[in-house]
């Protein structure tokens, strides 16, 4: 199962996040989300668990726990919806360039 774990502290590593998570079962990975600009953490990472009884366990035990003075957050992870809240653009075809007529009424363009 993979698990969401949010409001974290920004001075948590990886490992910090496996080991909060190891006591309750094992821990395939453990990962928090950093910035790709300034490679500072997000607040937020996700822990994959292979037993989902144990990843439930986890979720009970831990959510709403202090951990370097911030409650975090633990849920089961859902998938990201949509995309992300951005409008994908397309760059083929006629969106967003010229179209043959553009410049009428102009001699120099041949169209």
């Amino acid at each position: 199962m993979n698990i969401y774990v949010g409001n974290l502290s920004w001075n948590l590593n990886d490992q910090d996040l496996e080991n909060l998570f190891t006591p309750h079962g094992s821990v395939s990975s453990a990962k928090i989300v950093l910035d790709k600009f300034t490679n500072r953490s997000k607040g937020f990472g996700f822990v994959e668990m292979q037993n989902d009884e144990e990843a439930q366990a986890a979720i009970d035990a831990l959510n709403g726990t202090e951990v370097d003075g911030r409650n975090i957050v633990v849920n089961e992870s859902r998938p990201k919806e949509g995309n992300g809240g951005y409008k994908k653009r397309s760059f083929g075809g006629n969106s967003g360039g010229f179209r043959k007529g553009d410049f009428r009424g102009r001699n120099d363009y041949n169209y």
